[in-house]
This record gives structure tokens, sequence and C-alpha cells, in this order.
């Protein structure tokens, strides 16, 4: 899998306590890498890294991506082969309420990164992981492919599509993919849609919030029901950036040296309330309220995601349709929450699950 790329190799992982990084480090751990963890201490309770035990399997540094010295202290110690950027503040409502936070987190903290890197002499395959929101979106239907417009209206989106600015610019000063073997970097971005998944805790989060309601035996209220989103399981961006990882280890790793989308198939976008009604028909229970209120903060109500560029290039696609990513995503929260399972145990049936399934299809990175 993945080319045998990471198989005994040294892998720092940037926001590896957060939900999508634990992921990573689990299928990390399953791949046979060495795995660096440089994060802020968790950011919700319970939290899948804690659940999931990963600090007793990795080396686990809690650092805050800000602290540039820190930051470079810990990257020197690993001397990764493979760099995985997740560390950010994620959230869009949140960015509302500490923009300034959410800028140097997302922007600063991606800079002293890249400056961590340049600066220690790392020679290494660099995913910087950004956002489906980084780019300028009009709300027209059109699905985003790499080469349109970056924008942003609320902070958090502002602020990743300047991480997406400034990686391009390191790129082009410090890491030029014609100048590959001279520097030892290839680094790409990679952009992916909402992901959902097993282990998502965090507040004002769809999937989370559905889990926590229909736990209590309460019925849920959506606050933007019709919101259209580019719905995917956690498992397939990552699949996603590994892959990209694995191409920008290769021996032509520079001509993939750029952004990239990681998303679900076009006409699988479905909305807020289609994807609380698919949660709620596998949880078994009746429906919702509408909690949609006109003068809330301004959040994206349509956005699509194109991954022509990644199925061309990376003979990468999605794994998982819709059904199925409710159906994992609905039966960890049932498992765990419910049926007392283990949230180790249920990640990993997720993983070998999906991982079977890949197979199965063809799909690039399984067979390798």
């Amino acid at each position: 899998m993945f080319g045998g790329a990471y198989a005994g190799k040294r892998v720092f992982v940037t926001g590896h306590t957060g939900f999508k990084g634990s992921w990573l480090c689990l299928w990390l751990e399953r791949l046979g890498a060495e795995v660096f963890g440089y994060s802020l201490i968790p950011p919700t309770d319970p939290s899948l890294f804690e659940q999931a035990d990963i600090a007793s399997r990795i080396s686990h540094t809690i650092g805050d991506v800000r602290d540039s010295q820190a930051l470079q202290v810990a990257l020197a110690a690993a001397n990764p082969h493979f760099v995985f950027h997740l560390a950010a503040q994620p959230l869009v409502l949140e960015s509302y309420a500490r923009p300034v936070e959410t800028f140097a987190t997302n922007v600063t903290g991606s800079i002293n990164l890249m400056e961590a890197i340049r600066q220690t002499g790392a020679r290494a395959a660099v995913v910087m992981v950004t956002t489906d929101k980084v780019y300028l979106n009009r709300e027209t239907g059109q699905a985003y492919g790499e080469d349109d417009p970056l924008g942003g209206h609320d902070p958090y989106s502002a602020s990743k599509a300047a991480m997406e600015v400034a990686v391009a610019s390191w790129r082009s000063s410090f890491f030029a993919p014609g100048k590959l073997p001279e520097h030892g970097v290839a680094m790409a971005s990679a952009r992916a849609g909402n992901v959902i998944g097993g282990g998502d805790w965090s507040a004002n989060r769809i999937v989370p919030d559905l889990a926590r309601t229909l736990a209590a035996n309460a019925r849920p209220i959506l606050r933007n029901p019709q919101a259209l989103r580019p719905w995917q399981h956690v498992l397939e961006p990552l699949g996603g950036y590994l892959w990209l990882g694995a191409k920008l280890a290769a021996e032509q790793g520079a001509r993939f040296a750029e952004g990239w989308n990681f998303g679900p198939d076009p006409d699988a976008a479905r909305s807020v309330g289609d994807l609380a009604d698919a949660m709620l028909t596998a949880w078994g229970r009746p429906g919702w309220n509408d909690g949609h209120d006109p003068a809330a903060l301004h959040e994206a109500g349509l956005l699509r995601l194109s991954i022509d560029k990644a199925a061309r290039e990376l003979d990468w696609r999605p794994v998982w349709q819709f059904g199925q990513t409710i159906e994992r995503t609905a039966g960890w929260y049932q498992a765990v929450l419910e049926r007392g399972q283990s949230p180790r145990d249920a990640c990993v049936a997720d993983l070998e699950a999906y991982l079977a399934d890949a197979v199965a299809l063809g799909v690039a990175f399984a067979q390798t």
C-alpha cells in the first residue's frame, strides 16, 4: 500500500491531537511509520486522540505552531522523511470570535513550519493541508478546481486562502520544484471537502452535534439545513494526503509539488438536512427541527469541489459513497456511545473496511 513509502520512515505530523490528525496517526501506525506529533493539547473532551490511545504509540510533543523556536526544535529532533501539516484553527464560527488568533495559527503557524524546514535543512515530502473553503465562493453551483481564484468571506476561509498564497511563495522562493535535488523539499498543498466520521467531538459541527443529541434521546435542531456541502468520510482525504506524500517522495516528486483537491464524487454533495435525515435513519430515530436564523453569522450555502485533477494525475478517487459514509459514521457513534465498544477498535474496524473496499475497487494507492 502506497508503494511501501512509509514503512520505517519518520513522519512529522502537526495537529496530531485533532480529529483528522488522530486518524492519520492510526493509519501511519498501520503502515509501519515512526510518527512524531506536534500539537496543542486535544481540542475537545472527549477526544479521539485520547480515546484511541495515540500518545503511547508515537513521539508526542505538546506545542504551538505559533512558537517558531519550539517548532524548529521538534522538527529537527524528528529529522523527518515526510511532513503533514494539519495544525489549524479549523472552525468557521470560531474564526468570527477569534479572527486574529485564526490568522496567526493558520498563516503564521504555517510559515513557521516552512521556515523550520528551511532552517533545519530537512529533506522531506511535505503536504500542507488547507480546505475547500480557500476558493472565492460565488455559490453558483460551480465545482471549484485548483486553478480557480482564492478568496474567503469569513476569517477562517480567508486565513486558509492566505496560507495557500504563503505556501506557493515559499515553494517558489525556497523549494522550487525544478531544484528539488538541491534542497530536497517537495511541497504540495491539499484541499479537502467537509470530512465526517467517528471520533469527531467538535462543537458546531453537524455530525458530533447529531451524535450527542441522539445519544441523549433529544430531537436535533439544524442551524443551516439547506446548506450544500461535499461530505466525505475522513479516510478519503487522508488517503489522498498519504498518496500525494508518496508521490512527492518518489523519483518524479517535483511534478506533484502544487495544489490538489480531494473531495467526493461531484454528484455526492448533499444538504445538511439530507445528512441529518440519513444519520437519523441509520440511528432509527424520527426527524429534526429547523433552527435556521436569518440573522446568524455568514456561512457558505453552496460549495462544490472538482477532483478531476487528482483523478487524472494521481489516479485517486473516493472509495465510499454518501450512503456508506453515513452508515460507517453513524455506526461508529452507536458502537461507542450505546454498545460500549472501544473507540480504537471502532476506528480500526472502519479503516480495515475502507482498505478492503479500496482494494476491491482497484484504487491506485491500495494496489501498490
